[in-house]
């Protein structure tokens, strides 16, 4: 008899923590202003977090809502945030839209607004006024009036002024499009600026420190001087 509690004993002291663990996730929140929530924020959630000015929880698996103000998670989140502020500390996979959106670490998906910044890597879709990505690469489309991405870009960029910073592959329209470092595919827009261009460039202004590949508009600058420094109308190098 004395055995078989001590076992029963055993058992449930393993059991607590795991216990305690489960009772972490909640499947509804209800908040107007941290910390006038119903969850603590050091709890996550997997179902909806609704908010009226101001949410804050740790993980987030589902859909997070706020009417007046920010959405905001210490952890990941899987799912959608829609609000005027969106505030992601760790990864998110899904959507993410509001005046400003904001991702630490790795995103996946859409993000959208007003103000798009993702830190950390970014695979998918930035769209807004301003988007902004200062991850090592992108891998995907962003559609603003200004769009950047800062480590190794893959994909389209589409707006007024669109920036690379590192070796960028795909294709760049826009008002002005600007490669700081090499870029392979294709600029449109009436000034075009690539520190290496291996592709085309199409615009009223084109200039590279180095061509491979053709440049077409009112005036082409070729850095490398081969086989021509400076030409109306078309300009090659291969």
């Amino acid at each position: 008899m004395v055995k078989k509690i001590l076992i029963l004993v055993l058992l449930g002291l393993v059991m607590i923590p795991q216990l305690a663990k489960a009772e972490e996730v909640k499947p509804v929140q209800l908040a107007v202003y941290n910390p006038v929530q119903l969850v603590p924020e050091a709890d996550s959630i997997k179902g909806v977090r609704l908010s009226l000015f101001y949410t804050v929880n740790e993980d987030v698996t589902g859909l997070s809502l706020v009417w007046l103000g920010v959405n905001r998670t210490t952890g990941d989140v899987k799912g959608a945030e829609l609000g005027l502020g969106n505030w992601t500390e760790g990864s998110f996979h899904g959507w993410q839209y509001g005046l400003g959106s904001y991702t630490r670490e790795r995103f996946v998906g859409w993000q959208g607004g007003v103000g798009a910044l993702a830190e950390g890597d970014f695979t998918g879709l930035q769209s807004g006024a301003v988007v902004w990505s200062e991850g090592d690469f992108f891998h995907g489309c962003q559609l603003g009036w200004v769009n950047h991405a800062r480590g190794r870009f893959v994909g389209f960029q589409g707006g007024l002024v669109n920036i690379t910073r590192g070796e960028s592959t795909g294709a760049d329209i826009g008002a002005v499009n600007y490669a700081e470092g090499s870029f392979t595919g294709f600029q449109g827009g009436l000034f075009n600026y690539a520190k290496e261009m291996h592709g085309v460039q199409l615009g009223f202004i084109n200039v590279t420190k180095a061509l491979d590949g053709v440049q077409i508009g009112l005036g082409n600058y070729n850095g490398n001087k081969e086989p021509f420094e400076f030409l109306p109308i078309v300009n090659w190098s291969f």
